[in-house]
């Protein structure tokens, strides 16, 4: 009886270290949408005259493992890419990490994002892993309205 309840414990120990490692280094989440995905923030510059000069994406990704972000993103729109550099950093939490992609879209990018049925952001991790989802209708029709303003 005794070896029973030892080996159910040995399990139970194995179970659990295998269980919690799987779950600190991999990212689990599903989405179909980028802003379902990480948390965003699109801001649009404007001269004084408030003819629009440029725009930029903040993107907040919060996961278990420190795999750092690449310094690269893609946006395309309709399927027209625009490669773009980025700048990253990551910030270590109690228990998931936030990484930080900041991107500055060219100018002459905004009317293609203004015109466009779909957007969609690849960004890379020095794992090999890549992102790649498009903004939901009403993140899209959001960046439309700031570009419209």
């Amino acid at each position: 009886m005794q070896k029973i309840f030892l080996s159910i414990g040995i399990l139970l120990i194995l179970l659990g270290i295998f269980g919690t490692s799987y779950t600190w280094h991999y990212d689990h989440r599903t989405a179909e949408t980028l802003d379902d995905y990480a948390k965003l923030d699109f801001q649009v510059s404007r001269t004084e005259d408030g003819d629009l000069e440029g725009a930029s994406l903040s993107l907040y990704d919060y996961r278990y493992d420190k795999t750092q972000l690449l310094k690269r993103a893609i946006l395309y729109t309709d399927g027209a890419p625009w490669e773009v550099p980025a700048f990253t950093k990551q910030t270590p939490q109690t228990w998931q990490n936030e990484n930080k992609l900041f991107v500055a879209l060219p100018a002459s990018s905004l009317r293609d994002i203004l015109l466009a049925k779909e957007v969609r952001l690849r960004y890379y991790y020095e794992n090999g892993q890549t992102i790649d989802l498009p903004l939901s209708n009403r993140e899209l029709l959001a960046w439309q309205r700031k570009l419209r303003w």
